[in-house]
């Protein structure tokens, strides 16, 4: 295939709809993607071996070859890395840590994770952090931070609270803020009788934790929504709306995960609305598919809407973005590549969109002038420029990366029993 010359053509043909090619190459080239180090081993984490995945989450599939400890993690980290163009971040959960005895939620402490920072810096990685509150003895009943137990909500908030004090030390040693994410998978099965009740301890429980003031370059921190979950089908505590409303009352973030919300709702919707109120914001790209399922993302209507809504609203600097999705059904690595190139793939069509004539179509009132050309721009040469881009950032193409994933799962993870 000759890149160049497909290039070429492609560039003519945005170039005569308005469109600068290399400015968006540019930019989609500096903007990170956070990948989540869960995807590598089915959310299992190193804390407790063999502890079951609770909390209305699971990983399904029984692909060969996951992670079995941090060395594993990061060797499958890297090898994802170098398939993916762009600089990298790496999102931890708190039971990733590296525990030289037995340490439980509540006694989480920086210590535990001077491995990754040195990874980091070897390798020039940001790094993020999420509290794990789930798959712990203390979350069974299903019930955390809003839990009608004082001692079992006790316990959690000084978990969150040294979850975000390893957050600020990271962010302390790289050198670039750490961004903290809350989740939590508090709810109930069937219909709930004292929503609010549960709503106002959650309030309590989260005023405690960030009492707590870490400096602003170090730690960034958000709140994550969920619509419902495996036990939680009737009633989440942690819903959109408490979540946005509490982070505008106390100045945090909220986190956006696209698989956390009714498949009819538009995420693209929401970021406008959001955006301006917030100055960022998280934005966890995952596929569900009829529900929370985790799917690897791949450019979908979905995909496409959200990438180009972060586009239109000049907030590439204002969303970070990260992965969120953990499929055992396949390579854990390439489940990385997919996912990251598939988002790369997607903003790089909203980088390329000619957007200075839809808005003037816009402006001027020419709604069907409007709807061909946003008609056109989806069949426009978008592959030219990906290939292009990716020949650029030294990546392999689409048709070569695969090669290196059967490389490796033959020479590295086929060994793993």
């Amino acid at each position: 295939m000759n890149v160049d010359r497909a290039y070429e053509l492609a560039e003519e043909a945005y170039s005569d709809l308005g469109v600068d090619v290399e400015a968006a190459m540019r930019r989609l080239a500096a903007k990170s993607i956070c990948l989540q180090c869960w995807q590598g081993d089915d959310v299992a984490g190193f804390e407790r071996p063999g502890a079951a995945l609770t909390g209305g989450i699971m990983a399904t599939g029984n692909y060969p070859g996951k992670a079995r400890n941090v060395a594993e993690l990061r060797s499958d980290l890297e090898t994802a890395m170098n398939l993916i163009a762009g600089p990298h971040r790496v999102n931890l959960h708190a039971t990733y840590g590296e525990f030289k005895k037995k340490v439980d939620r509540d006694e989480v402490e920086p210590e535990h994770f001077d491995g990754w920072v040195q990874w980091a810096k070897e390798h020039k990685l940001g790094l993020d952090f999420n509290a794990t509150v789930f798959s712990h003895p203390k979350s069974d009943n299903g019930f955390t931070l809003s839990s009608k137990d004082p001692e079992i909500r006790s316990f959690w908030v000084e978990h969150v609270k040294h979850t975000r004090t390893v957050s600020a030390y990271i962010g302390g040693r790289l050198g670039t803020p750490c961004i903290h994410d809350l989740w939590i998978p508090d709810g109930m099965k069937d219909n709930t009788v004292d929503r609010i009740g549960y709503r106002r301890l959650l309030a309590e429980s989260l005023d405690e934790i960030y009492a707590v003031k870490h400096p602003r370059e170090h730690i960034k921190d958000t709140v994550e929504s969920k619509l419902f979950g495996l036990g939680s089908e009737c009633y989440v505590v942690g819903s959109h709306d408490f979540y946005l409303a509490y982070a505008l009352r106390h100045d945090l973030l909220v986190c956006i995960d696209m698989g956390h919300y009714h498949p009819t709702e538009s995420i693209g919707d929401k970021l406008s609305a959001i955006l301006l109120h917030m100055p960022e914001m998280m934005l966890h790209v995952s596929r569900g598919v009829r529900w929370d399922s985790d799917h690897v993302p791949v450019v979908d209507d979905q995909l496409r809407e959200t990438m180009l809504e972060v586009v239109r609203c000049d907030s590439l600097d204002r969303v970070h973005l990260a992965l969120d999705y953990f499929d055992a059904s396949i390579n854990r690595v390439a489940a990385w590549v997919v996912g990251a190139r598939a988002t790369q793939k997607a903003l790089l069509g909203a980088l390329l969109e000619p957007r200075k004539m839809l808005l003037e179509a816009e402006e001027a009132g020419d709604y069907t002038g409007r709807l061909a050309l946003l008609e056109e721009a989806k069949v426009l040469p978008l592959g030219a420029v990906w290939n292009k881009f990716c020949e650029e950032q030294g990546v392999p193409s689409d048709r070569e990366w695969m090669t290196v994933i059967r490389k490796y799962e033959k020479a590295v993870q086929s060994k793993r029993r």
